[in-house]
C-alpha cells in the first residue's frame, strides 16, 4: 500500500534539494521566459511565413478551379490546404480550428465561362491579422482573373463569414507551447539525472532498505513537477498577459494535459535514466529524446507551418498531442479536438509507463 508520509517525506527532502539547485530554477522560470519575450516580441511584430488558407474545392477537377488555386499557391502569401469535399466546411472548420478557409462552389467554371457572377465565400479569424493577410492574397487572385477575362467571361466575387475564436494576439499561440515545453524538460532532464547518478552512487540500494517504496518514490517525483509546472504555466500566462496582450483561456481543460504530460514524461526520464549505462550516456539519451521535441512538436510555430514529411514526424512526438490539446482548450475552446489528444496521450503514457516499470528497479548490480 502506499503510505502518504513516506510520499510527503520523499517530496519535502527532493523538494528542499532542488530548490537548491539554480540551474533546476533557471530552466524551470527563466529559461521559458526568456523564450517567451524573444518569441513573443517576433510575433508581434508579424509572420513573414506563408499564411496556411485551406480550400474546399466543390467544383472537381475543373480547370479554371485547379488555375485559381494555383495562382492562389503562386503568391506565395499563403500555403494551400486542402479541406475534402465531401465535408461541411463550418463543421470542418469549428473541429479543426481553421482560421482562414475558401470555398470554391460548384459550377464555379461553367458559370465563369457563361459571363455570369461567381461568388467565393471566405471564413476567417477577425482577430487574426494572418487572416487579413489570406484574405489579401484571394482578392489579389481574384482582381487579375478578372482583369484578364474576356467580355463574355463572368466577374468573380468574394463574401465573407466571419469565424470566433478567442485568441487576439499571434503570441497566444507561443503560450501553449512554451508550457508544453515546461511539462516536457523539467521531468525529462532531471529525472534522467537523477535515476542515472543515483545508480552510479548505490542510492537506490541503499533505498531499498528504507520504508520508501518504488512507487511511492515515483509519486513524490510525481507531485513536485505537477507543482513546478502549475507554477511555471501560470507565471507565462501572466507574462505573455501583461506584456503581449495575450488573451487565452486559463481553463480547468487543462488539468488532464498538464496531469498527463508531467506523468508521461517523470516516467520517460526515468525510462531513459535506467537503461544509460553511465551519466554521460543518460544525459546523450535525454538529449536525444527531449531535442526533436523541443522543435518539432509546436513548441516556438505551429506544426501546420512545417514541410510535410515534419508534420508526419511532430505527429509522432508524444509532446505534440499536448501542446496541441493545450492550443484546443486555451485558444479554439474546441473540446472534440482536446479529446483526441487526451486519448493519444493517455495510450503514449501507459506504454511508457509500463516500459518504465520492466526496466526501473530498485537494486542496481
Amino acid at each position: 500500500m502506499m503510505r502518504i508520509r513516506n510520499i510527503v517525506a520523499e517530496l519535502k527532502i527532493y523538494g528542499k534539494n532542488y530548490m537548491r539547485s539554480r540551474t533546476a530554477l533557471f530552466f524551470v522560470f527563466i529559461f521559458p521566459l526568456l523564450f517567451m519575450l524573444i518569441f513573443g516580441s517576433i510575433f508581434s511584430g508579424g509572420n513573414s511565413s506563408p499564411t496556411p488558407l485551406y480550400v474546399q474545392n466543390l467544383d472537381g477537377n475543373s480547370t479554371l478551379a485547379s488555375q485559381f488555386i494555383a495562382a492562389l499557391n503562386d503568391t506565395h502569401i499563403v500555403s494551400i490546404r486542402t479541406i475534402p469535399a465531401s465535408v461541411n466546411i463550418t463543421k470542418y472548420i469549428s473541429e479543426n480550428s481553421i482560421s482562414s478557409a475558401l470555398l470554391i462552389p460548384q459550377g464555379f467554371s461553367q458559370d465563369y465561362v457563361q459571363g455570369m457572377q461567381v461568388n467565393l465565400t471566405y471564413y476567417f479569424n477577425p482577430s487574426q491579422s494572418t487572416s487579413a493577410v489570406a484574405q489579401q492574397a484571394i482578392q489579389f487572385v481574384v482582381q487579375a482573373f478578372n482583369n484578364q477575362g474576356s467580355t463574355a467571361s463572368g466577374n468573380i466575387s468574394v463574401s465573407t463569414a466571419s469565424v470566433s475564436f478567442k485568441a487576439t494576439n499571434t503570441s497566444d499561440y507561443l503560450i501553449p507551447g512554451l508550457i508544453g515545453l515546461v511539462i516536457l524538460t523539467s521531468p525529462m532532464f532531471s529525472m534522467t539525472f537523477v535515476v542515472s547518478s543515483y545508480k552510479k552512487n548505490k542510492i537506490f540500494r541503499q533505498l531499498s532498505l528504507t520504508p520508501l517504496s518504488k512507487g511511492e518514490w515515483f509519486i513524490s517525483k510525481f507531485f513536485w513537477y505537477l507543482i513546478i509546472s502549475a507554477l511555471s504555466a501560470v507565471e507565462i500566462v501572466a507574462v505573455g498577459y501583461f506584456l503581449f496582450h495575450s488573451h487565452v483561456s486559463l481553463t480547468l481543460y487543462m488539468v488532464p494535459f498538464i496531469l498527463l504530460g508531467v506523468f508521461m514524461f517523470t516516467s520517460l526520464g526515468i525510462l531513459a535514466g535506467s537503461v544509460s549505462k553511465s551519466e554521460e550516456g543518460a544525459s546523450v539519451i535525454g538529449n536525444i529524446i527531449t531535442f526533436p521535441m523541443m522543435f518539432l512538436s509546436g513548441t516556438f510555430f505551429p506544426v501546420s507551418i512545417m514541410p510535410g514529411w515534419l508534420q508526419t514526424v511532430a505527429h509522432i512526438l508524444p509532446l505534440y498531442y499536448i501542446i496541441d490539446g493545450l492550443n484546443s482548450v486555451m485558444i479554439y475552446s474546441n473540446m472534440n479536438a482536446a479529446l483526441v489528444d487526451i486519448v493519444v496521450s493517455i495510450a503514449v503514457a501507459v506504454v511508457i509507463f509500463i516500459a518504465t516499470l520492466i526496466t526501473f528497479s530498485w537494486k542496481e548490480d
